[in-house]
């Protein structure tokens, strides 16, 4: 993998000058993005964090698949951390819970050949 190093140099120092413990928004994604394949162990937390931060946004309601690709991305993130990592369990259990959730809005969700047509609702 080639990496820019420039890049890599610039998401280093904008987690050094933040203040708090996780970078977070769209920021902290393409930060943690950018560090996560240098050190996974390190970073992978923090990105797993973030991208279900990320899926829980009210804009991606309406997004099943966009939800499901960056908490699919978590769940990878979280699985490269070592077994006694203190966040690991509690990272996969939420990835996992929210794509559970996921799943069973996209069984329930109404499709439009199960609402009724013009013809039914001519009496109404």
């Amino acid at each position: 993998m080639r990496v820019h190093n420039d890049l890599v140099l610039k998401a280093r120092m904008r987690l050094l000058s933040h203040d708090g413990r996780v970078l977070r928004g769209e920021e902290g994604l393409r930060v943690y993005r950018m560090l996560f394949p240098l050190a996974p162990r390190v970073y992978g937390s923090r990105l797993a964090y973030v991208l279900i931060e990320a899926s829980r946004r009210p804009a991606l309601a309406a997004l099943p698949e966009r939800r499901r690709a960056l908490l699919e991305e978590a769940l990878a993130a979280a699985r490269v951390l070592d077994a006694d990592q203190p966040y690991r369990a509690k990272t996969l259990d939420r990835a996992l819970r929210d794509l559970a959730l996921l799943d069973a809005q996209e069984t329930t969700a109404v499709t439009p050949e199960d609402q009724p047509g013009p013809e039914g609702r001519a009496g109404q």
